[in-house]
Order: structure tokens, then sequence, then C-alpha cells
């Protein structure tokens, strides 16, 4: 049996029809520019998160350097954020002009621990960025104390935890705004490139609609110089179809993740945490062991697919070197770089797939 990390192309043909339909209805009306399909995506996500407005643009890249420019993170500033991330979180406080400090993380929950964000703050700390990894939200409400009295920023990435709760809030509302990708390969993912802010603040929505459309205030008046990051259109359609099944599509996961604790309670892994305060959505489902080489040779053979999120993390990476990351000691980042692999996970995802997984897991580990 070949089980994919995956499915993309089968969720593509489930849904082909609508989607197609989306795209040609787009086409035709040829309203391209932050058209209504953007309009219309941004009010359906700005309620679902919960926050008073959304602002779609190119990328989740853009978002979080969009957030940062838009909460006034410049040169001279310090940016408190996790080496357990994609890259780009990192790259984004860089091309904002301000230096990256990177702090270990919680050993269960994978993301910040807000004791050492609070033993990182200096005086020159302008913003904190919490990734909700895998899926499993940032302990925010600890994050906030520290920050909130000190008059810093915080940005949620929340770009791989598309509809994840946090205290019944959903990430997203609850930072001074929020970072979205919606990459091909995430919960809500498009067909290309895309990306959403989310913020209740009136002066961050307003920047961050200048800074995504060249600074326009008005057809011929450009305010700010900005940048050319506005949300496609067709994607903005193609996601308002996959939109509908995104809560549907949570939950299967949490199902499957379900039978994937139950099936390997008894083996030598770690099965993924989730906080009593959290509502886990495994974008990610994540197990560690001490055997990993040995497992993923098993897989390799067994055509399981699997990948090794983040063996490399953002601080010991060559870009990284100016500003001397690789010497921050991170003994849980550095810990789970060698320990954790991750299994297939998606909505299509069938229970006998994942005894199979399970299985080879058993065989590998016996």
């Amino acid at each position: 049996m070949e089980v994919p990390l995956m499915d993309l192309k089968t969720q593509y043909f489930d849904l082909r029809d609508d989607l197609l339909q989306a795209v040609d209805d787009a086409l035709t009306s040829m309203q391209l520019n932050l058209g209504p399909n953007v309009q219309a995506f941004q009010e359906e996500f700005a309620q679902y998160c919960g926050s008073k407005y959304a602002r779609g643009v190119g990328n989740g890249t853009e978002a979080i350097f969009f957030a940062l420019e838009a909460l006034g993170v410049g040169p001279g500033d310090e940016v408190i954020t996790t080496a357990w991330t994609f890259f780009a979180t990192i790259e984004t406080i860089v091309h904002a002009g301000a230096a990256p400090v990177i702090v270990d993380i919680n050993p269960d929950t994978y993301t910040l621990d807000p004791e050492e964000v609070a033993d990182a703050i200096t005086d020159k700390t302008r913003a904190v960025v919490p990734v909700h990894v895998f899926g499993h939200p940032a302990d925010m409400d600890a994050i906030l104390s520290i920050t909130q009295p000190k008059g810093i920023a915080v940005i949620e990435d929340a770009a791989q935890a598309h509809g994840a709760k946090y205290k019944g809030k959903r990430v997203g509302s609850i930072g001074d705004a929020g970072t979205f990708s919606f990459y091909l390969t995430k919960n809500l993912g498009g067909y290309g490139e895309g990306g959403m802010i989310t913020t209740s603040s009136d002066e961050v929505e307003d920047q961050i609609g200048l800074l995504r459309n060249h600074g326009h205030r008005s057809k011929y008046e450009h305010e700010i110089f900005g940048y050319n990051g506005r949300l496609d259109e067709i994607q903005a359609a193609m996601l308002r179809v996959k939109f509908r099944y995104l809560e549907e599509w949570n939950q299967t996961r949490r199902r499957l993740a379900a039978m994937y604790d139950e099936r390997l309670a008894d083996l030598p892994v770690e099965t993924p945490y989730e906080a009593e305060w959290a509502e886990h959505v495994y974008h990610l489902y994540t197990i560690r062991t001490d055997r990993r080489d040995d497992l993923s040779a098993a897989f390799e053979e067994a055509q399981v697919g699997h990948s090794m999120h983040y063996r490399a993390p953002g601080h010991i990476q060559p870009a990284c070197a100016p500003y001397n990351l690789a010497s921050v000691e991170l003994p849980v980042t550095t810990e789970l770089a060698q320990r954790v692999i991750q299994l297939p996970m998606h909505p299509l995802l069938k229970e006998e797939e994942i005894d199979y997984v399970c299985d080879v897991i058993r065989k590998a580990l016996a």
C-alpha cells in the first residue's frame, strides 16, 4: 500500500466542478483587482476568526512582513520568536529591518515558552511573534500578560493553524494581528500563493491596506511607499470554495489524530500533546522517537509519506550567521530537531491507511 503524506490531487478532483466554475465566474466578471471574491472572502474569514478585519495579501510571508510594518517594527528594533517554524517567520523580521531574537519552546506544545519570552525582553523589543505550530495554539494569555504592560505588539503566525482555538477563541483574533498562509499544503490551501492578515485595530487595518496596494489611498494618491501584495482574485475564488469545508476537514483531522493516538499508545513513541485550553487542528501529526532514522527507512521501504519538520531549525540556517543565532542555547528545539517525524495526515486519509502506517511503525520499532 502507498500512503501519501497528503493527497491534494484527490481533493482537487472531489471539488473540481465547483473550483472551475468559481474560476470561470471570476474570469467572466473580469473584476480581478481586489475584486468581489477577495472582498467576500475577507469578510467571511474575519467573521470566522472573530476579528474585525481580514485583509488578503499575496502569501503568508507577506502577511507577517506587512503586519510587522503596520505595527511600526523597523531598524533598531528586536522581535522575539521561535526557531521551530518555517524560515519565513525569521526572514520577515530581518526584511522589516529588525533583529530576530530566538527563544526556546515548550516541550509539549512546541510553541513559544512564555518564561523564555519574558527573559528575552529588552528596551529594544518591539514585537513578539508566537507560532501556532503544527496546528496547536501558543499560550496566548501567558504571552500577552508579559507583552501588554510593556506596549509590545504580538503578531500571531497562524500559517499552520486555520481554525484552531485557544480558550474558545480562534487563533488570529487574539494578538494585535494574525497572519495566515494559503499555501497549497495548509489546512486551507489554494492553488498557488495567498495569505491573510486579521486584526481588530482600525489603525493596523488601514496601514495594511496601504502596504499591500502601492500605498494607494485613492486612485491617484499614493500616501506611502507600499508594495504589490494583493491576494489574487482567482485564488480567492477557489479558496472560498474550499473554505466551506474547512471546519469539516479540521474535525476530520482531529478524528484521524485520535485514531493514531489509540493505535500508537503501546508503542515507544510520543504522540502529539493537546493542552486543555486548546483545540488542535493537526496540520501535521507529529510523533517523537529516539529511532527516527530507523522509522524513516521503514517508511521509505513501505511507501509511507513522511517528513521531518524542522530537522534544521531556523536559527542554524546559513542566512542567520550575521545575527549569531546559532550560538543561542535552545535545548528543547535541538532535541526535537533530532527526534520528530510527521505521519500522513489529511482529511481524505482512510482508517485502513492509518492501520497500515501504524503496522509499519510497530514492525520498525519492534
